[in-house]
């Protein structure tokens, strides 16, 4: 069996940067280097399901979710480098480390040219393998991170996060978000179009244990009924015409942060079971998939809809609502804390300000 002991100072993964109940399959023909790397890897945490070949590791792959392969080259039958050029082909999004004790600088720019994220020479070192699978889940961190970042700066611009005003019902409002984000649960949130909405879920997300991981806001109404299954929980290659590629869905971009479902009442009807199975169960289904992808995600929703009526009128599930409203934060329209108007006035102006380059401008009381 080629492996060396582990040496003193190897990382653990940091649990916060990885899937939840991340899953590794480990694809190798030697018995003592399969029991070798389950023991040492679930030791560090992670779900390790192994196969003495491609194909069995295909059979493996049909029946369930894996974040992470660990492929040794030389395979009986097809090899580790053929099969991982089938499963790049067949839109496998999750990354495949290689091992191998025979191998040229030639086969390692194969492996990396098919898709291959690492490539590690045998014998390896304890520490070598597992900073490898960290270096997979950071970079999977990163990009989620990234992706996340472009979108709230292509969607907010300058919008700031406060929530403004000194009246008593904004008062009240705010001691009711400190007092409901440390909680675990869903929230939903009320309120005319146009009241701050999204304001309100972003001070949820920075007051709660989530704060350092992502927030995600997706308007439920912008998106078309036929295309929000995938938005929402992704899909494989091939799940429907123009899917030409595996894509990763909000909520694995959400992965232990907050998912903001804006519109929740324009969510259509034929998926509100899906959400509601995600919501109890905490894993999704990409399109096109019989594989369960745990996610680690709060959700909070808003509507300008009553919900109750909606569910009087069958156009929303009763199930899904009471899954939604276990908190519920109702936002005040502007009518009802006039008082609040000057402030939200200054801070307006401030931004159009900035927008235009201008030297501040201050609005007088007659105003």
């Amino acid at each position: 069996m080629a492996f060396i002991p582990e040496t003193p100072g190897s990382e653990s993964p940091d649990p916060a940067d990885r899937p939840a109940e991340p899953t590794v399959l480990v694809v190798d023909d030697e018995e003592g280097m399969r029991s070798f790397l389950s023991r040492t890897l679930a030791l560090r945490g992670w779900q390790v399901e192994a196969a003495a070949s491609a194909e069995e590791g295909a059979a493996q792959l049909a029946g369930r979710h894996f974040d992470l392969i660990i492929l040794d080259i030389a395979l009986p039958g097809k090899s580790g480098l053929e099969w991982l050029k089938d499963l790049k082909a067949a839109g496998f999004a999750g990354d495949v480390i290689l091992i191998t004790a025979f191998a040229d600088m030639e086969t390692a720019i194969d492996a990396l040219r098919a898709g291959a994220s690492d490539f590690v020479l045998k014998p390896f070192r304890v520490d070598q393998i597992v900073n490898s699978i960290n270096r997979c889940f950071e970079r999977a961190r990163l990009a989620r991170e990234n992706f996340v970042l472009r979108r709230q700066l292509e969607e907010r611009g300058g919008a700031r996060d406060e929530i403004v005003g000194h009246s008593d019902s904004i008062a009240r409002l705010r001691a009711l978000v400190r007092r409901v984000a440390p909680t675990p649960s869903t929230v939903l949130i009320q309120g005319e179009s146009g009241v701050g909405k999204e304001l309100v879920a972003r001070a949820l997300h920075q007051l709660s244990p989530r704060a350092s991981r992502p927030f995600v806001a997706v308007n439920c109404a912008a998106i078309s009924a036929d295309l929000i299954e995938s938005e929402l929980f992704g899909h494989v290659k091939g799940a429907f015409t123009g899917a030409k590629e595996a894509r990763n869905g909000l909520f694995y971009y959400a992965h232990g942060g907050t998912l903001f479902l804006d519109e929740i009442g324009e969510f259509p009807l034929a998926l509100q079971s899906k959400l509601l199975r995600v919501l109890e169960e905490r894993k999704i289904r990409p399109v096109g998939t019989e594989h369960e992808v745990p996610v680690d995600v709060r959700v909070v929703a808003a509507t300008n809809r009553d919900l109750k009526q909606e569910v009087v009128q069958c156009r929303f599930r009763q199930d899904l609502f009471y899954r939604l409203e276990v908190m519920t934060l109702t936002v005040p329209p502007l009518r009802q804390r006039a008082e609040d108007v000057p402030e939200l006035a200054a801070l307006f102006m401030d931004n159009l300000c900035v927008q235009l380059g201008v030297a501040p401008l201050l609005i007088t009381p007659e105003v």
